[in-house]
């Protein structure tokens, strides 16, 4: 079959919708995408190296908050989505979505492993006539660098039997007001054909695709995101240094500025960052950048601002159990508030609270937590030794039995009321109090 026919066919198969779909790696980015393409018409096949994962799904149970228990109920009872453990079925797809992490070493370097062993089992499995689809955020070029090199392994030739693309993942754990198929979808495609299979597939999924000239430029389109986003939040948490030494509320002065229509965008300071994305990302763009000699002094300051945020954090603590309690941190008792990353989610990746933990750990104090999103403290790469930490059951009246609270996430659900009447000491850092118009002595902000 000549190039032209393996590409016609192929492009006919997704117009129509007979195309079968395959997502590679069904957490907080692939679950949810497997539901918009199975919702959009197309039969899919989920992938995943955990079997527990596949267990609930059979079961109906959604460990996702992004995905109702119903919805994927709904798309595994009309045949329209199933989960499998088993990489060899790969071969019945025709559209492949890698949907796996990309983390940093612990020097942090890329880590590409689980693209390039998800490759290495799409190469055992390929056949011509298929499009893969790289979704993981990474550096410029990595589809064409290494996605490529990979799966053509197979002696199957990119372009010619099977087609490539990239088109990174926008998801936003939390947000109630978009959802995968209403967050426009950047895509490109390695060639012109690949370009309208992209444009194709993706346009029956979500409302808007935003088709750019190459991969590579929509690798970058990814980290200039999570760039803009670590650099400003940077800034605010410099800032916030700045002006508590002045006396000044850094809050305060984001609410009023933000009053300006024009010109201004508010970023808002806190304990560090988290989250899969904004921690991680601009360093996949530090190392790649060395390859052309060029320097990426901002980014790499952000770096250090944004992670130096929980050692700032636990000094405003140690100095507030002495001068209001008259107590050192290593003889105290410390409730922590929130171990999410964010608000309102059950997510801990990169999480700030957990360093946090361990800072104040390290300290001699005595650590508990409260999280009405996160009972236990799972398996982490780099936090080993809390996991299996429980979550203290909601007592207002024990919270006088710690010396200091520390708001690390600003759930909606915790009652702020009961910390300010209760605790002895309260070390805010998301200015959930102000917020929320509750004052007292006891509050200091970090």
């Amino acid at each position: 079959m000549s190039q032209s026919r393996h590409a016609e066919a192929l492009l006919s198969a997704i117009t129509s919708k007979r195309a079968k779909a395959g997502v590679i790696g069904l957490g907080y980015v692939g679950l949810p995408l497997a539901m918009s393409i199975a919702r959009a018409g197309f039969s899919v096949l989920g992938f995943d190296i955990d079997p527990s994962k596949i267990d609930a799904i059979e079961a109906g149970k959604s460990y996702i908050e992004a995905v109702s228990d119903a919805v994927l109920g709904e798309m595994t009872a009309a045949g329209r989505f199933s989960a499998t453990t088993d990489f060899l079925q790969l071969s019945d797809c025709d559209v492949i979505a890698i949907c796996v992490p990309t983390p940093l070493t612990r020097h942090r370097d890329p880590d590409l492993s689980f693209v390039e062993n998800t490759c290495r089992q799409i190469a055992r499995a390929l056949r011509p006539g298929q499009l893969i689809v790289l979704e993981s955020t990474t550096y410029p070029g990595t589809t064409e660098e290494v996605v490529k090199p990979i799966l053509e392994n197979s002696e199957l030739r990119a372009g010619e039997e099977f087609f490539i693309g990239f088109s990174p993942e926008r998801e936003d754990p939390g947000n109630r007001d978009f959802e995968t198929s209403t967050i426009p979808k950047v895509i490109a495609g390695d060639g012109p054909e690949a370009s309208k299979m992209m444009e194709a597939f993706y346009g029956a999924v979500v409302k808007t695709v935003v088709p750019v000239s190459s991969t590579a430029t929509a690798e970058a389109v990814k980290l200039t995101e999570n760039i803009f986003r670590a650099v400003n939040i940077a800034l605010v948490n410099e800032l916030k240094l700045v002006y508590d030494a002045m006396g000044i509320d850094v809050w305060e002065v984001i609410d009023a500025a933000k009053t300006k229509p024009f010109g201004y965008m508010p970023f808002y300071p806190g304990p560090g960052l988290g989250g899969h994305c904004i921690p991680i990302d601009p360093f996949y763009l530090t190392w790649k950048s060395r390859e052309f000699d060029q320097p990426t002094r901002f980014i790499e300051l952000a770096g250090e601002i944004n992670t130096a945020m929980p050692h700032y954090v636990v000094e405003k603590l140690a100095e507030g159990l002495d001068r209001r309690l008259g107590k050192a941190l290593s003889r105290s008792r410390v409730l922590i508030v929130g171990l999410a990353y964010k608000k309102n989610v059950p997510d801990i990746r990169e999480s700030p609270s957990l360093k946090l933990m361990e800072l104040v750990l390290e300290r001699g104090a005595e650590v508990s937590y409260f999280d009405p999103f996160i009972p236990e403290i799972p398996r982490t790469r780099e936090y080993g030794h809390l996991r299996g930490r429980k979550s203290l059951e909601w007592n207002p009246q024990a919270l006088s039995d710690f010396d200091a609270v520390l708001i690390a996430t600003d759930h909606d659900p915790v009652d702020y009321d009961a910390i300010a009447r209760h605790a002895s000491l309260v070390i805010d850092t998301r200015n959930a109090f102000a917020r929320r118009l509750i004052a007292a002595d006891t509050i200091i902000k970090a």
